[in-house]
């Protein structure tokens, strides 16, 4: 895990500073792992995966239930699972869809959670899959109250409070491929 994060260059300071919590946070412990659902230990590993669709670069998020947020699909890091595994794991079972992950984390962010589970802290390593818009999805109607495509200019003109904290600066980090034409 250090060396996945010390490889992440940072788009900003903040996500510098994040880098620098993280890399502390592993030197401290051998436990990243989320043991008991909904928050112990209180600080553990998500995976975040982005899905990008490869025509326009629009991002399909989901409006998840618990957080009251749209953000990317995700979840916690099981025991002894690799955070790239969790993201391809994540994106079969939240939208039906298998799909090869980018194998590094795009972006770094650490944040205290929101919602029915708030009051934890998540350090998120934030990946990305393309998945084109036609592709058929079987979202999990559990965890989302409703799933859509955003292009970029939706979500920088819209309330910042509708989204995870730090999805602006994500997309000033997505590549130019990404990023649609």
């Amino acid at each position: 895990m250090h060396d996945v994060v010390t490889r992440l260059e940072p788009v900003d300071n903040l996500e510098g500073e994040h880098r620098g919590h993280a890399l502390g946070w592993l030197r401290s412990t051998d436990d990243v792992f989320r043991r008991i659902k909904p928050a112990e230990p209180s600080r553990h590993l998500v995976s975040y995966v982005v899905p990008v669709d490869p025509a326009d670069g629009d991002l399909l998020l989901v409006e998840h239930v618990n957080a009251g947020l749209w953000l990317p699909p995700g979840g916690h890091v099981e025991v002894d699972e690799d955070p790239y595994e969790t993201a391809a794991r994540e994106i079969e079972e939240e939208l039906g869809v298998t799909a090869p992950v980018s194998k590094d984390p795009l972006f770094l962010t650490v944040t205290e959670t929101v919602g029915i589970d708030a009051g934890h802290i998540d350090v998120s390593l934030w990946y990305t899959v393309e998945i084109p818009r036609d592709q058929p999805l079987k979202p999990d109607t559990g965890e989302f109250h409703s799933v859509r495509w955003w292009s970029r200019d939706e979500i920088v003109k819209s309330d910042p409070a509708r989204f995870d904290p730090h999805l602006g600066r994500f997309l000033r980090k997505l590549p130019n491929a990404e990023r649609g034409r």
